[in-house]
Formats: structure tokens, C-alpha cells, sequence
């Protein structure tokens, strides 16, 4: 059996927005969509799934849906669904976070230690809708974005739409005084041309899509103000994540922060294979 897109839906109008998204992205991929309320046992759960299911319906009336009702808190119940997921899908915001947070606790929570990738549903109608006709990829220099790199061409290619790749980079602090001896590997790597960067992240997994229509953009301005500014003309903001070392979990850092909680449109945290 194929692995399903899982939704998570708590009954905010920012779960029911995911599964407005979500129900698109099922029916793009061809795979089930599979709502999941986690929470304390109560009657509105068979509630909020039937809800949240004739929203999918009709969304999306091709969907194939399935549901379940998990008594569990929901992020380790999420990250728990997203062991065997094409992706989880979440509200920027749910039921019990204030109303002044960017980014909702349990969203966050998932998208640091989930296993596939993580999309959380934010901006306007627009961008939510997939009016743009673009998709924005961050890349950065090492292996950290070829996973990234591949869902974003992936989706690019179900969309039929244009893919941007994003590489921002800087002069390092201190470049313009007598640097630090670096070992063999982070000279050469600091070396490296940016457009040579994109080119060898985008060089793999471009030949499994050909027709691709892909951008390059080399900005120099910190990576977090690249990213924002050029999602907002996009559908969907792609970021790679490293799992941290020795410990569960992902390695988010300050660019991924900053997306996670301004980016005007949906945001997809991939974790590096």
C-alpha cells in the first residue's frame, strides 16, 4: 500500500486551511490523504474528522481519504504518523496557541523531529491556492539541500510550474582581515563559486526531470532575506534540514526559524537523506 499524506486537524480554521492544501496535494500525487485528530479522549473527535473530511471532499472530490483518532498528545502522535508518510501537513496555528504566535507550538514541535517532510500551511489565498506558478528552493553550500532540492524539483514537476533556486551568500565575518587557518576541506569549500553551488546541487537531480523549468538566483544578503523575499511570489518555500548528530531530531537553525514563522507561503522542512 502506498504511504499516505498525513493532515493533522484540530478544528482551527488553520487545520481546515491544511486540509484544503493537503486534499490538492493528494490528488496530485495520486496518494491517500489520511486525517489525523490527535488529542485527550472526547466526543468532538468523530466531529472534527467528519468535518474536516467533507471539507477534503470538497476540495478535492477525487480524493482518496482515510482518518483516525489518535489519544495521544499531537506532536509525538504526528511525528509518529510521519515514520511511514509521503509528508505531514499542518496548520501554522492551532486551537491552543495564542493568537499573537507566528508559528503554532505543535507545528514547530513536528517539523523539528519528524522524518519525511514537513509542510506548514501559511499565507494568503493566494499563495495557498498555487497562483504564482512558481516553487522557491533554498540551497546552500555542503550536502545539506540535495533532499530538498529533489522534493522541490518534484513538485515543481506534478505543478507544472517553475522552480527557483535560492543560493545567498556572504563574505564571511572577519574575511577582510588576516583569516584563520583552515583545514584542506573548508578552504576548498570556501572557495567554491556560488553559481557553482546551484550547479552542482541542481546537476543529479535535474536529469530526472528534464523538462524542468528551473531559475537560478545567486543573491549576496543573508539567506533568511533572500528566502522570504522570493517566496513572496511563490506557492510553496522549500528548505533541507540536517539531523543533528548523535541526537533525534533536525537541525532547524535560524534560516529554517525565520521561514518556519514569516514566510508568506506554504513552507515544506525536508530532512537531509
Amino acid at each position: 500500500m502506498a504511504i499516505p499524506l498525513v493532515v493533522g486537524v484540530d478544528g482551527s480554521e488553520a487545520s481546515l486551511e491544511a486540509v484544503d492544501w493537503a486534499a490538492d496535494e493528494a490528488v496530485r500525487h495520486k496518494v491517500v490523504l489520511h486525517l489525523v485528530h490527535a488529542a485527550a479522549p472526547g466526543h468532538e473527535a468523530p466531529e472534527l474528522i467528519a468535518a474536516a473530511s467533507e471539507r477534503a471532499r470538497k476540495r478535492a472530490p477525487t480524493v482518496r481519504l482515510s482518518s483516525e483518532a489518535l489519544p495521544e498528545d499531537a506532536a509525538s502522535a504526528l511525528v509518529s504518523q510521519g515514520r511511514n508518510a509521503f509528508a505531514l501537513v499542518l496548520g501554522s496555528r492551532g486551537l491552543g496557541d495564542l493568537a499573537g504566535l507566528l508559528l503554532g507550538s505543535v507545528s514547530l514541535a513536528v517539523a523539528a523531529r519528524a522524518d519525511c517532510p514537513v509542510v506548514v500551511v501559511r499565507g494568503g489565498v493566494e499563495h495557498r491556492n498555487a497562483r504564482f506558478g512558481s516553487v522557491v528552493v533554498g540551497v546552500e553550500d555542503g550536502e545539506g539541500s540535495g533532499t530538498a532540492v529533489q522534493f522541490a524539483l518534484r513538485e515543481a514537476h506534478v505543478r507544472r510550474c517553475r522552480l527557483v533556486a535560492v543560493h545567498a551568500w556572504g563574505v564571511p565575518f572577519g574575511a577582510l582581515s588576516e583569516p584563520p587557518p583552515l583545514s584542506g576541506y573548508a578552504l576548498e569549500a570556501h572557495r567554491r563559486p556560488p553559481e557553482q553551488v546551484l550547479d552542482d546541487a541542481l546537476r543529479g537531480s535535474a536529469e530526472r526531470y528534464p523538462d524542468a523549468l528551473v531559475s537560478r538566483e545567486v543573491v549576496e544578503e543573508p539567506a533568511r532575506h533572500a528566502l522570504l523575499r522570493a517566496a513572496s511570489g511563490a506557492d510553496l518555500l522549500v528548505v533541507g534540514a540536517r539531523r543533528r548528530r548523535g541526537r533525534i531530531g533536525l537541525q532547524l537553525g535560524l534560516v529554517n526559524h525565520a521561514a518556519l514563522h514569516h514566510a508568506p507561503c506554504p513552507i515544506a522542512v525536508v530532512p537531509q537523506i
